[in-house]
């Protein structure tokens, strides 16, 4: 219930151009729109034009007297965000099948889970990185987010060499595991 009354006081405190509601909603709802658009083929900067494409949708749709929102903000925000996403792809020859009347109007609940179980599973796996510890996650992060080379974090972290480097990553990949899996719940 008390969801519920948060989401209207959201869409209420949209419609009244009040700041903390408009921030509310990007806090809430832009990882996930940049998360879909990042996956398919966008950019970051693309997925901010989306979502604020969306978001002046809903702004323009609350201002109405006959709008009445039947799901959740971010299941209407995802559903908008995906049309216009795909209708872009569309446009710049990255999407071949033509956007069909029923495929605009498909319920986002399936891409909704999936994106929640991803979330949740990348809350954990920042958590677990966070706990790993130095300098196991600056190199992990070194490599697979900063896509430095081997021999760069050698020197970087005063290896001998990039094999030495290579091993220890290795390492700290497995501990890594380790942490993620023991908060992992596989049967989720």
């Amino acid at each position: 219930m008390k969801a519920e009354f948060n989401e209207q006081s959201l869409l209420k405190g949209l419609a009244n151009n009040d700041s903390r509601a408009v921030e509310t909603l990007y806090k809430n709802h832009f990882s996930m729109i940049q998360h879909f658009v990042l996956n398919n083929n966008g950019s970051f900067d693309d997925a901010r034009d989306i979502f604020q494409e969306a978001m002046i949708t809903l702004y323009e749709k609350v201002q109405t007297d006959s709008f009445a929102l039947t799901c959740q903000i971010k299941t209407y925000l995802f559903s908008i965000c995906k049309h216009l996403w795909l209708k872009r792809l569309q446009q710049m020859g990255k999407y071949s099948s033509p956007l069909q009347a029923e495929e605009e109007s498909v319920s986002v609940d399936i891409d909704m889970e999936d994106f929640e179980k991803k979330d949740a599973a990348f809350e954990i796996m920042d958590r677990a990185l966070n706990s790993l510890g130095e300098p196991c996650k600056s190199l992990l992060e070194g490599y697979y987010l900063n896509k430095k080379g081997m021999q760069e974090l050698a020197a970087e972290f005063g290896y001998t060499n990039a094999d030495n480097a290579k091993n220890q990553k290795y390492k700290c990949l497995l501990r890594l595991k380790k942490l993620f899996f023991s908060q992992y719940n596989i049967g989720d």
